[in-house]
Formats: C-alpha cells, structure tokens, sequence
C-alpha cells in the first residue's frame, strides 16, 4: 500500500491535528465542521495532507489553528495556551482523521464531502478504544455510501462509452475524465471547450455534465 507520505511523520500528524481540533473547539469556541471549513480553506490541509515536514511536525497544534484563522482573514485573538490534551471526542477526531488520510491517501477535501467532522465525533463512544485500522473500515464504508456517480459517468455510461472511447471521441485525454469522474479535478471549472467536446460527443448539454 502506498501511504500519503512517510510513517516516520504520522505519530507527530496525528498528535498535531488531534491537539489542532481540541484547542479550536474546546478554547477557541469555534464550530468543529466550520473550523475544518477553514482548514481546507487554508491550503494548509493541502500540505498536510502531502506530509509536509513544515506543516506535519514543524507546527504544534495551537500554531496551526492560528494559522488557518489568519489564512481565513479572521481577527486574530489571544487566547489561552492549552499544555495538556486528555484526548476528548475532538482531539480523538482529528488525531485518528490524520492516521486515515495518511493510510488511504485522500484528500481532506475528498474523505469531507463524504464524512464531515461532526459525523467523526459520533464515531467516538464506540471506536476510540478500538483499533486505528477498524476506524479505516468504518469510514471506508461511510464514504463508499456518501459518495455519489458524478454525472459525468451517468451520461458516458448510458451512452455504452468507456473512458478511452470517450477520450478518443472528444478529444479529451483519459487522464482528465478519470479526474473529473472521482472529482479529482471539479467539472465545474473545466475549460469551455473541454466541456463542449464532451457534451457533443455525449449529446446532452454543457450544463447536464457539470455538478450543482
């Protein structure tokens, strides 16, 4: 299996994003899914989720919640230094959340649309005594319920193309339309006449392709 990035740097992520997590929640007062709103936001998670040294280890928990509050504009405030964590339901969810984008390699961005934070809070009463490995088969489940076709593959599909066919057809490398099938890449900020190559080889409109 290939990890999101080295093992050497997990023990430091999971600690830093569960320490990142409690302090906005627990002392900045800041909504669990609107601060991780903000992280993904930030381009942080990005980095984070490439294993960043500077980002993964080099800043503490408190370093990156202020961080992502100046990336967001907010007005920076002081507040209290927190030393120790008792690894309450928030830190549980954004320590184990780093230890299964470090073992799937998604993106943060990815594993939210399918399993927001307050959805992983939940999770806590019956899986923070468990094993990392048997949270990773729950979420792979919850994502695989969340995650819709994108209408991209509906209408290839209906059409009886395969990727390559479509690609062949359209002009539109084969590469792209995976991307934009697993949302790799967002369909609605695709060039026009990508958009237009594919819609005329499917035949169904610019508008059918793109997701709202």
């Amino acid at each position: 299996m290939k990890y999101a990035y080295d093992e050497m740097y997990l023990e430091d992520a999971m600690e830093n994003m569960g320490e990142m997590v409690d302090y906005a929640v627990n002392v900045c007062h800041i909504d669990i899914d609107e601060f991780w709103k903000l992280f993904l936001s930030s381009g942080l998670a990005d980095e984070f989720a490439k294993g960043t040294p500077k980002v993964v280890c080099g800043l503490s928990g408190i370093e990156m919640v202020y961080a992502v509050l100046r990336k967001a504009g907010m007005e920076e405030k002081e507040f209290p230094i927190q030393i120790e964590y008792d690894r309450n339901q928030e830190y549980w969810s954004g320590w184990i959340l780093a230890y299964y984008q470090w073992l799937t390699g998604k993106r943060f961005q990815d594993i939210y649309k399918g399993m927001d934070m307050k959805e992983i809070q939940r999770l806590y009463p019956a899986l923070h005594e468990a094993s990392e490995e048997k949270f990773a088969e729950i979420a792979d489940k919850i994502l695989g319920k969340n995650i819709t076709v994108t209408n991209l593959q509906k209408i290839r599909k209906r059409c009886g193309y395969s990727q390559a066919e479509l690609g062949s057809r359209s002009g539109v490398n084969k590469r792209m339309i995976q991307q934009y099938e697993t949302r790799a890449k967002d369909i609605n900020k695709a060039a026009g006449i990508t958009l237009l190559a594919l819609a005329r080889v499917l035949g169904c409109e610019v508008e059918d392709l793109l997701e709202i």
